[in-house]
């Protein structure tokens, strides 16, 4: 597994830093992508798909297959499929992930989900399973589950309980909404990355789904969110430094490379790493191209609110219905890919203060938008948030030529005049009807 010293520590440092500036693109070429995860289950007795089971998750992959996507294989299991830019992937206890093509607009990745989910549909009316988009399982305990095979994992699974009590709820039992935008700079990336951390507690509470857990109410709205605030302090979570002064992609190196490597990978076969970081990885005798390769490998196995690779990931939304995961591109859309927006959001995001945006992060998992921290209000600030999102989306459209996307936000709007989350709606129609069987309601909601 290794070869001669061919560079030094420092030039690999700065391999790795322009690793992510290669992420820049004109303001012409920036994409919208989102990603999104629902549990499926079988519709006789509602349990999650294993990976062998009738219907099972393998099943589905060949059905797939035979409706034109390409299968990727490990260990003769099909553990991916691809098709015309996306990709769908099996999380680890198979919670099926769509992972959406780029594209320019809101219009084109709501229709992509549509079709998803359709297609979807059309094959579990035929194999006999339905799906479930919420943010944390709300019937099946863990050892009810069947885990997918896929060597990745394996390693994850044996890592997660040495850092958190929860690292393989958030495997096994957790599902979420995710959206990638791109940067023109990198003070472009600094100034979204900073807006999209500061705004996590807004997404918690506006998209939280996720109010049981093994058949009972859990005590929060996200239990999602709890559920990653105690899985791996090293690698997930807030990230207080992205708020410092000299933040940028140098400094988002010098975060990750103090972070401990699941694994090392050759050819396709995984390697314990002993637990050693990526600072003292670089200390080994490797050649450049096989350092890049694995610290590409290495950045997809951090996990915080916001992640930077060569485009931004904004993470932290419970799973929803296709509306809502529009709803999720269309705020972070609006919010970020509009210069006044952009300059609003951020202004307001600063204006915060990282001991507001901390607390207000500990406080919506439970309480949602009636959560706050000092003097600031979760509810107002979202509002704010969504009213800056509007006006961005309409200004896009206007300088785009395009259909207006602020339809899009309706489901938020909806949210923020009741005043209560979709787990809260949940939690009410549950206290109505305490003999009502769990998954009749949730299943028939």
């Amino acid at each position: 597994m290794t070869n001669k010293r061919v560079s030094t520590v420092e030039t690999d440092i700065s391999m790795l830093t322009d690793w992510f500036r290669s992420g820049i693109k004109p303001a012409a070429e920036l994409g919208i992508g989102t990603e999104h995860e629902q549990f499926l289950l079988n519709t006789k007795d509602y349990k999650r798909l294993g990976y062998r089971s009738l219907p099972g998750i393998r099943q589905v992959m060949h059905e797939m297959s035979s409706r034109g996507w390409n299968p990727i294989e490990e260990a003769g299991n099909i553990i991916a499929l691809e098709k015309n830019g996306a990709s769908i992937t099996i999380e680890p206890a198979g919670q099926f992930e769509l992972s959406g093509r780029i594209v320019s607009t809101v219009h084109e990745t709501y229709r992509e989900t549509l079709e998803h989910n359709r297609m979807l549909d059309q094959m579990g009316a035929e194999l006999g399973f339905m799906r479930l988009p919420m943010g944390f399982d709300p019937f099946w305990r863990r050892e009810d589950l069947d885990w997918m095979p896929k060597e990745r994992y394996r390693f994850m699974r044996n890592w997660m309980p040495r850092k958190g009590n929860l690292g393989l709820d958030m495997m096994t039992r957790t599902t979420s909404i995710q959206v990638n935008l791109d940067f023109v700079s990198e003070e472009d990336m600094v100034r979204k990355m900073q807006t999209a951390q500061a705004f996590q507690p807004v997404v918690t509470a506006l998209f939280a789904n996720s109010p049981f857990k093994e058949m009972k109410p859990n005590g929060y709205l996200s239990y999602r969110s709890h559920v990653w605030e105690d899985t791996d302090p090293d690698r997930c979570g807030f990230l207080p430094f992205v708020f410092e002064p000299d933040f940028g992609f140098e400094r988002y190196v010098e975060y990750l490379l103090d972070v401990p490597m699941y694994f090392i990978l050759r050819a396709g076969k995984y390697y314990p790493s002993e637990g050693i970081t990526f600072r003292e990885f670089l200390k080994g005798n490797y050649e450049p191209e096989q350092v890049m390769e694995d610290w590409e490998v290495h950045v997809s196995t951090v996990f915080p609110d916001v992640r930077l690779k060569r485009y931004i990931e904004i993470r932290g939304a419970d799973s929803g219905s296709p509306k809502m995961i529009a709803a999720l591109a269309a705020l972070w859309t609006g919010l970020l890919y509009d210069k006044q927006a952009l300059d609003s959001a951020h202004s307001l995001a600063m204006s915060l203060g990282v001991e507001v945006i901390q607390g207000l992060r500990k406080e919506a998992p439970r309480k949602g938008l009636r959560a706050s921290y000092g003097e600031v209000a979760l509810h107002e600030l979202a509002a704010s948030v969504v009213r800056i999102a509007d006006g961005g989306l309409a200004r896009r459209a206007e300088k785009m030529g395009i259909e207006t996307e602020q339809k899009y936000l309706n489901p938020l709007r909806g949210i923020l005049a009741r005043g209560t989350t979709t787990a809260e709606m949940l939690l009410e129609k549950y206290m109505r009807n305490l003999d009502l069987d769990l998954f009749r309601l949730i299943l028939n909601t």
